[in-house]
């Protein structure tokens, strides 16, 4: 047992948690973060980081299925999915050491265990050798999410499995049923249907990705089908029980079968066993309400990342960390706009998209331009045999103002970012074009788009 006296405490280590312990530390304040996993949390150890490693598996699986496109005949090709998660596990760990660099870097304490609020400004951390209580005169919690279920469906990550129990098993099933079209569902359908695993997603909304704009998912579907993935929309599962293959999902649309079930249906805030109710924390539909600033109802107790509500994304974590630790440390954190967050899915195609959906555009009363170019006009996708897609600007047809932005195709969740920071600055549409674009680049085919939305696209 020990008592750590800092400036701040730090609950959780993912990429919120470790971002507000190291910018707090750059800030001058000490620290004391509490990890009971590997530093980096969910998203490093079990999440994005090795799932990205797991698509970069499926990609390059892909291309080489396809390598006679580009004159390459391979023999004797085998794709070992047990490699596969073996890489993944690699990646993971090199980045958990990085974490760790970093904290020894910033002489941030690191305190193995369980973290709970005792008090304001206290928190007892049970690990395996005893109890550790840290004092600090703020305290940051950045205890993430879990995996959600159906009511009456357990997770037993053995015929029923979550995303976390898929980056740890050593062998792709022979049939899947995944029950949910998010990111989670279409990233691992992907993977999986990369290694031969017959694939049916089922999703209870009218289309896959539905936070999406509907031209995406339309398009998504049509690849996913070309690909032989199966997709059933607008159904609801009633029941997940053992039978036939394996797993037998009931739903108001007919009966399915298959070797396991991946259930995708989104994450729930970490939020129980941190001392909330103790303290009075206020809650909102089961996430932790803060300010501006990320200030919970209790002075001095901040939350951050996907316990803090949604986008529950990484980088989203990532600028909440910043901002409470800036308000801590006593500066003046710019607000975090909410509507300006990239969302990427890391399927093949990729999908990003920022801003509003050319739907919401309408129904807010917006009259818009609407500018699209397809990737099978550009240079670029064509010569790396990468067509699929388009990019998507949807802009106020009177101002220019760029209200939205979808991409669906190669590299989309990094050709993002030039409309991000042109929304941030307050670009129009004229400012992009008027922004010369390297040829012959994917991001020309935002430049086109840009351009479309104006009436003056030229290469379509």
């Amino acid at each position: 047992m020990a008592t750590h006296k800092v400036d701040v405490a730090v609950v959780g280590t993912g990429p919120g948690g470790y971002v507000s312990a190291i910018r707090c530390a750059q800030l001058g304040l000490s620290v004391a973060a509490v990890e009971d996993d590997r530093p980096g949390g969910v998203c490093l150890n079990w999440g994005c980081i090795p799932t990205k490693a797991l698509l970069r598996n499926a990609e390059v699986v892909h291309l080489f299925k396809r390598a006679g496109d580009f004159g390459i005949r391979v023999q004797g090709f085998e794709a070992d999915y047990a490699e596969a998660i073996k890489r993944s596990r690699g990646v993971a760990d090199r980045m958990a050491k990085g974490v760790e660099f970093l904290f020894r870097k910033n002489k941030i304490t690191l305190v193995p265990g369980s973290g709970t609020l005792a008090r304001p400004g206290v928190v007892e951390v049970k690990g395996k050798s005893g109890t550790d209580t840290i004092e600090a005169r703020a305290v940051i919690l950045a205890t993430g999410s879990e995996p959600k279920s159906l009511p009456g469906i357990t997770i037993d990550e053995k015929l029923v499995i979550s995303s976390n129990g898929a980056v740890r098993q050593e062998r792709a099933p022979k049939s899947l049923i995944v029950i949910g079209a998010g990111a989670v569902g279409v990233e691992f359908a992907d993977v999986y249907a990369a290694y031969g695993t017959a694939v049916t997603i089922l999703e209870a909304l009218p289309r896959l990705v539905p936070i999406e704009d509907e031209e995406v998912s339309t398009h998504l579907a049509r690849s996913f089908t070309r690909r032989d993935i199966t997709s059933q929309t607008g159904v609801k599962v009633q029941s997940v029980k053992p039978g036939g293959a394996g797993v037998v999902v009931e739903t108001d649309g007919g009966r399915f079968e298959a070797e396991q079930v991946l259930m995708a249906v989104g994450r729930a805030a970490r939020v129980k066993g941190v001392g909330l109710e103790a303290l009075g924390v206020t809650l909102d539909r089961g996430f932790v309400k803060v300010s501006a600033r990320l200030e919970t109802s209790v002075k001095g107790v901040y939350a951050i990342g996907d316990m803090a509500g949604p986008p529950l994304l990484a980088h989203k974590a990532m600028a909440e960390g910043v901002v409470a630790a800036e308000a801590i440390a006593g500066k003046d954190p710019r607000p975090i706009d909410y509507g300006n967050v990239p969302s990427c899915t890391y399927c093949r195609p990729q999908i990003a998209s920022i801003g509003i959906s050319e739907a919401r555009a309408r129904e807010n009363g917006r009259e818009i331009s609407v500018g699209k170019f397809p990737f099978t006009a550009n240079g670029k996708a064509v010569a790396m045999g990468e067509t699929e897609g388009f990019v998507k600007v949807v802009a106020d047809k009177a101002t220019g103002e760029i209200l939205g932005v979808h991409i669906l195709g190669p590299e989309a969740t990094e050709m993002i970012h030039e409309f991000a920071v042109g929304r941030t600055l307050e670009a129009t549409l004229e400012e992009i074009i008027h922004t010369i674009h390297a040829h012959p680049t994917l991001s020309e085919a935002a430049l086109e788009a840009t351009l479309g939305a104006l009436g003056q696209a030229i290469h379509i």
